[in-house]
C-alpha cells in the first residue's frame, strides 16, 4: 500500500501563480494571512493528512461505521483521530474569527481540504458538512442562535449536519413531508423521516447540530413552503451546557459500494413528544438558507473529485515504478523493467496527473473568484466574481466527480489483475470517488443548474459565460512563439469555439425548446469543464515555459508544461464532440418512444 503525500509543491504553484494569492491575502479581512503562513499551513497539513488520516482510511473502509440500537461507532482510529483534528485547529481555519476561527481564505481551505480528501474522504466528510451548516446558521441564523450553536461547532466540539431528503421525495424537494409545529415558547417540534444524512450519527463529538428542512401547518405547497430549523441531538441549556437528549433517533446506516468509514444515516425525528427545534431566519424561506449550505457542499464534494483522483494516481503511480513485468515495446535490451516504461502505462498516468492537476486549477481558481467577491473593495468587482463563481460551481462539482470516476477506474487499469483485488486498495478509491458524481445534486441536477439559472435565465443571459469566453480567447491569441505553445494555443481556440458555439445554441433554444437544451446539459457542463479547465492549464503552461527561460532548472515546470500540453491534446478536442452532440443531438435523445428504452 503507497502512503499518501501531499502534493504541495503544485497546490503552491496553483495558489501563487495562476489564483493571485498575493493579491488575496491583501483583501481586507484577509490582511493576518501572508504567502508564508500559507505555505507553513499546507505543510503542516500535510503531514496530518500523512501521518493521522492516510493511516486510517483503509480501516475505516474495511471496518465501516457500526450501528446498534441507534447508536453509531465510527472505525477504529476515527475518534481519535477526530480529536487531534480539533485539538489542533484544523476545524476552526476558514470559520469567522467572530465564533472564534481563524478567518483564513477560502481558497487556501481549499487546499488543506483536498489533503483531507486524498488521504481519506470518509473521515473528510464530517467537517466538511460541520463547515456548510456553519455558513447557513453565521449567515441566515438569529444572534441567539449563532451564540449558542456556533462557538463549538467552528472548534469541531461539536458537528453538523443537512438534513433534505425524504424516502419519498428523493431529489424533489417539493415533496418533503417533515412537519414543524410552533411551540408558546417560540420553538417548534419538529417530525418525519430523512435518509441520505452524512454523519448523522456518530460518537466522535459531544453533540450534533441537525439542520433540517419542514413545513409548518400553514405553510404554501411546494419548494416555497419548506422552512430551516436547527434540531440538536442534545439540547442546549441557557448556560451552554449540554441537557436532555432531543426526541430524534437514527434508524439505520446505510450498507454502501464505498465511503463505509463515514456513516449514512436514516433519521427519525419526533417519533416521542417531538423534537426540538429552532427556526432559522423567516418562515417558508428554507430553501434558499438550505442553497448556502449546499453550495458549499457542492464545491466541496467537486474538490473531493481532485482528492480522490490525486490519491489514486499516486497510488497507481507507486506501483508502476515498482512492478517488473515484460520488455516495453521498441526495447532492445532484453531486459524485463517496471511497467512504468510501457507506453500504454505512461499513457494512463500521463492522463490521470493531466486531468488531476486541471480539476485542481479549476477548483482553487474559482475559491480565488469566492474569495474576491466576499472581500473585494469595490462593488462592481465583487459583482462578476460572484457571478463566475456562480457559473462554475456546478462545474466544479459535475465536470469533477465525473473526472475521478474515470481516473479512479483507469487507476485499477495500471494496477491490472491484481487491482481488481480489494487488498491492493485500487478499488477503494472508485468506490468511494462513485457518490461524488451523486449526492449533494447529481451531475443532471448541476448540469441544469448551469444551463438554466446560470446560462439562459441570468439577468443578461449568457453575460457571465460571453464575458469569460473573450476573456479566454484574448488569452489563447497572446501565448508566444514558443511552438509547443502555439500548439496549444490553437487546441485552446478549437475549444473555446466549440463552447462558444454550444452557449449560442443554448441561448437561442432554451426558452422556445427547454427539452432540447436539457438534453444537451451534461455535456455542456463536462464541455464548459474541459475548455474553462484546460485555458487555466495553458495559463500553467505559458507561466512554466516563462520560469524556464528565466533559467530555473526545477523539473516542477517541464512537469507542469508535458501535463498542459498532453491535457490540450488529449482532452481539449473532445470539446468539439460535445459541441456537436448539444446542437445536433436532442432529437436522438427525446424522440425515441418510452416503449424503445
Amino acid at each position: 500500500m503507497s502512503t499518501y503525500s501531499a502534493p504541495v509543491r503544485d497546490m503552491h504553484f496553483v495558489l501563487n501563480d495562476i489564483v493571485g494569492l498575493e493579491e488575496i491575502t491583501s483583501l481586507p479581512g484577509y490582511e493576518e494571512c501572508s504567502p508564508d503562513l500559507v505555505e507553513a499551513i499546507l505543510d503542516e497539513a500535510g503531514k496530518f493528512a500523512t501521518g493521522v488520516l492516510d493511516p486510517i482510511n483503509a480501516i475505516g473502509d474495511q471496518q465501516g461505521a457500526k450501528w446498534m440500537g441507534g447508536e453509531v461507532t465510527a472505525a477504529d482510529g476515527f475518534k481519535e483521530a477526530y480529536k487531534l483534528f480539533v485539538d489542533t485547529g484544523w476545524n476552526a481555519m476558514p470559520c469567522s474569527p467572530e465564533f472564534g476561527g481563524q478567518g483564513l481564505p477560502t481558497v487556501v481551505s481549499m487546499a488543506v481540504n483536498e489533503m483531507w480528501k486524498s488521504a481519506n474522504m470518509a473521515f473528510g466528510l464530517c467537517p466538511m458538512l460541520t463547515g456548510g451548516a456553519i455558513e447557513a446558521i453565521a449567515h441566515h441564523g438569529s444572534d441567539e442562535l449563532k451564540a449558542t450553536y456556533l462557538p463549538n461547532m467552528v472548534t469541531g466540539t461539536w458537528t453538523g449536519t443537512m438534513n433534505l431528503t425524504e424516502p419519498q421525495a428523493g431529489s424533489d424537494l417539493s415533496a418533503i413531508r417533515s412537519k414543524a409545529q410552533p411551540q408558546a415558547d417560540g420553538s417548534y417540534l419538529i417530525s418525519g423521516t430523512k435518509i441520505f444524512i452524512t454523519w448523522g450519527e456518530h460518537d466522535m463529538a459531544e453533540n450534533i447540530i441537525h439542520l433540517v428542512l419542514a413545513r409548518l401547518p400553514d405553510a404554501p405547497p411546494g419548494v416555497k413552503g419548506i422552512s430551516l430549523f436547527v434540531v440538536p441531538k442534545f439540547l442546549v441549556n441557557s448556560d451552554g451546557s449540554l441537557g436532555a437528549r432531543n426526541d430524534l433517533v437514527c434508524a439505520s446506516i446505510e450498507h454502501k459500494m464505498g465511503i463505509h468509514g463515514s456513516p449514512t444515516a436514516v433519521m427519525a425525528f419526533g417519533e416521542n413528544a417531538g423534537a426540538i427545534g429552532y427556526l432559522v431566519g423567516d418562515a417558508n424561506k428554507g430553501l434558499g438558507y438550505m442553497f448556502t449550505m449546499m453550495n458549499h457542499a457542492r464545491v466541496n464534494v467537486g474538490l473531493e473529485g481532485v482528492g480522490i483522483a490525486e490519491r489514486s494516481y499516486q497510488h497507481a503511480l507507486s506501483y508502476a515504478r515498482e512492478r517488473i513485468q515484460g520488455a516495453p515495446i521498441g526495447d532492445k535490451s532484453g531486459e524485463t523493467k517496471a511497467i512504468i516504461h510501457h507506453p500504454d502505462v505512461r499513457r494512463m498516468l500521463l492522463d490521470m496527473k493531466s486531468r488531476t492537476e486541471a480539476m485542481r486549477t479549476l477548483a482553487y481558481w474559482v475559491a480565488g473568484q469566492m474569495d474576491r467577491a466576499h472581500n473585494h473593495p469595490e462593488a462592481t468587482a465583487r459583482v462578476t466574481h460572484q457571478a463566475r463563481a456562480d457559473f462554475l460551481t456546478p462545474v466544479v462539482k459535475g465536470w469533477s466527480t465525473e473526472q475521478s470516476i474515470e481516473i479512479t477506474s483507469t487507476g485499477i487499469q495500471v494496477w491490472g489483475g491484481v487491482g481488481y483485488i480489494e487488498e491492493t486498495g485500487a478499488c477503494q478509491y472508485f468506490r468511494d470517488a462513485r457518490i461524488t458524481a451523486i449526492y449533494e445534486g447529481t451531475t443532471g441536477i448541476q448540469a441544469n443548474d448551469l444551463i438554466g439559472r446560470k446560462l439562459a435565465r441570468e439577468k443578461v443571459p449568457g453575460s457571465t459565460a460571453k464575458a469569460l469566453l473573450a476573456e479566454m480567447a484574448t488569452f489563447a491569441n497572446s501565448m508566444g512563439n514558443d511552438e509547443s505553445l502555439l500548439a496549444m494555443a490553437r487546441q485552446l481556440n478549437d475549444g473555446i469555439a466549440a463552447m462558444q458555439r454550444a452557449t449560442d445554441w443554448l441561448l437561442a433554444t432554451y426558452d422556445s425548446n427547454p427539452r432540447a437544451a436539457a438534453a444537451g446539459a451534461v455535456p455542456y457542463l463536462k464541455l464548459t469543464g474541459i475548455v474553462v479547465s484546460g485555458w487555466l492549464m495553458a495559463k500553467s503552461a505559458q507561466i512554466a515555459a516563462q520560469q524556464i527561460a528565466s533559467g530555473a532548472s526545477d523539473d516542477f515546470y517541464r512537469a507542469k508544461i508535458a501535463t498542459a500540453s498532453y491535457f490540450a491534446a488529449h482532452q481539449l478536442p473532445l470539446a468539439a464532440a460535445y459541441a456537436a452532440a448539444i446542437a445536433e443531438g436532442s432529437a436522438a435523445v427525446l424522440d425515441i418512444a418510452d416503449g424503445l428504452l
